[in-house]
């Protein structure tokens, strides 16, 4: 791993789920903005 002296600064009981929840964060960001620019999308998702 070649970026561990990152947790030499950042606690990784902190860093992770702040990392984690980020990464989630912008899943959901992207996943709201493509059902709500796309009409394929959501009719797929109604069958």
């Amino acid at each position: 791993m070649n970026q561990g002296r990152l947790w030499c600064v950042v606690n990784p009981t902190v860093g992770l789920p702040l990392f984690l929840g980020g990464v989630a964060l912008i899943s959901l960001i992207v996943h709201f903005a493509v059902l709500e620019n796309t009409t394929w999308v959501s009719a797929f998702f109604g069958g």
